[in-house]
C-alpha cells in the first residue's frame, strides 16, 4: 500500500498483518479523493476505524492541516504509530486506541470539529448510529462524512444526514453524508 499523491507521493505505508484489517484498495482510493480533492486543503480529518491510518494520511499528503485517527486495535495502533512516525507527522496527526463510541466522546469533550470524517468499519457493522452520533457531535458546519461499505449493502446513515453521492467500485461502495438542509459547497 503506498500515498498515491501530494507531498508524500508514491511513500509506503504498512499495513496490520491478519484477517482483521481491510485496507481500501488504490484503485478506490484514487476515486474518492479525486471527488474530494476541493475538500482537502486546511480540512480537519477524522479516520474512526483506521487500520493502517492510510485514508487520513493520503488526506494529509493531500493538503488537509491534521488528523485524528483512531483504531480499537493494538495491531493496528502499532502500524498507525510506525507510518506516522515514516512521514514525519507525529505533530499533525492524533492516534487515539479505544472503541469508537469511546473516541467519539472523547474527542466531543476536547471540542474537536471535523470537516472531513472517514468510517471504514467492518462491513457488517451498522452504520446509522455511529453517523448519527458524529453529526451531532463532531462534524462541522459543511462537513462530510464518508463511509466506505459493502457494494450490495449501503448504510443507513440516519435522519440528520442526507444521502449526497453513492459510488461503486467493483465489491465496494462509498456513500457520501452531510447534514440535511445544508447546501452543496
Amino acid at each position: 500500500m503506498r500515498i498515491i499523491a501530494g507531498e508524500m507521493r508514491s511513500r509506503k505505508l504498512k499495513t496490520p498483518e491478519g484477517l482483521d484489517t481491510r485496507p481500501t484498495a488504490d484503485r478506490v482510493k484514487e476515486a474518492l479523493f479525486s471527488i474530494l480533492q476541493n475538500r482537502l486543503y486546511g480540512a480537519r480529518v477524522l479516520d474512526l476505524y483506521g487500520g493502517s491510518g492510510a485514508l487520513a494520511l493520503e488526506a494529509l499528503s493531500r493538503g488537509a492541516q491534521s488528523a485524528v485517527i483512531n483504531d480499537q486495535a493494538p495491531r493496528a495502533c502499532r502500524v498507525i504509530r510506525e507510518n506516522i512516525a515514516a512521514l514525519g507527522w507525529q505533530a499533525r496527526v492524533t492516534l487515539l486506541q479505544m472503541k469508537d463510541a469511546s473516541a467519539i466522546d472523547a474527542l466531543e469533550k476536547a471540542g474537536d470539529r471535523f470537516d472531513l470524517i472517514f468510517l471504514d468499519p467492518p462491513y457488517k457493522l451498522d452504520t446509522a448510529a455511529v453517523c448519527e452520533r458524529l453529526e451531532k457531535r463532531l462534524l462541522a458546519p459543511d462537513g462530510l462524512i464518508v463511509v466506505e461499505h459493502a457494494r450490495e449493502t449501503p448504510p443507513q446513515a440516519g435522519a440528520s444526514l442526507t444521502l449526497r453521492d453513492r459510488r461503486e467500485y467493483g465489491i465496494t461502495g462509498l456513500s457520501f453524508y452531510r447534514r440535511a438542509g445544508e447546501d452543496e459547497g
